[in-house]
Formats: C-alpha cells, structure tokens, sequence
C-alpha cells in the first residue's frame, strides 16, 4: 500500500512539473519618456519599445491614458515571444505647461498591469518679430 501512495505521489508530482503554463513577460526599455522642454505645437508622438521575454505570445488587450489629452496607440496583433512591440503616444502639444501623464498597458503577461509616463514642459513660441 506505502508503494501505491509513494508512485501516485511522485506521478502526480511529475505531472505538476509539467504542466507549468507558459506565461508573456513584458519589458519595456523604458517606462518613463521624457518630452524634455518643446515648444508649443511640435511633435507630440513618442514611443514605449518593449520585449516580450516569455515564452507566450503577449497581448495587449486595453492602452488607456490618464486624460483625454494623451493618446495612445496599442499594437494590434500578438507580439511573439522574444519579439519587439511598441506603444505609441501622441499628446496634445498645444497646451502650455508641464507634461505628467500616466498610460496603462493591460495585457495577459505575467505582470498583467503596467503603469508608463510621460513628462516634460511645453514652452509658448516665442512671438514672431520680438527681439
């Protein structure tokens, strides 16, 4: 009987061992993109690079920005394991004033929420025909 229990124990062990799931890992070269200072109308785009380390396909199934004045851009097909990704971010650079803003990435990774920011200062263009 004591042999019965020690083979079903180590079977069932075996068994777990096995079955571990395969997870995506997301790791982005960056989490904070700094705009430094800009001038008032540039290019607002920016982007979070990132490497799926696991060894699942990763998904990102929802991008969301902390306000309506930043707007982000997820990839839309799975990124595959050891692949490159990225998320892009546009902000509205007509506001005047600094920059601090927070994009959530939601994603089946094995750190499911990501939390990136955006930082810097938007001068106001220095008037035309001043000296």
């Amino acid at each position: 009987m004591k042999k019965i229990v020690l083979v079903l124990f180590m079977g069932l062990l075996a068994f777990n061992l096995t079955a571990q799931e395969k997870a995506a890992k997301i790791e982005f070269k960056t989490e904070t993109v700094d705009y430094g200072e800009i001038e008032k109308g540039a290019d607002g785009i920016r982007v979070f690079e990132f490497t799926n380390t696991g060894d699942a396909p990763l998904i990102i199934s929802k991008v969301s920005s902390s306000c309506g004045c930043t707007i982000p851009k997820k990839p839309e097909d799975p990124i595959l394991p050891g692949k490159t990704g990225e998320i892009q971010v546009k902000y509205d650079t007509n506001r005047v004033g600094p920059i601090r803003k927070a994009i959530t990435v939601i994603s089946n990774a094995d750190t499911p929420t990501k939390v990136l920011k955006i930082k810097g200062e938007i001068k106001a263009k220095p008037a035309e025909g001043k000296k």
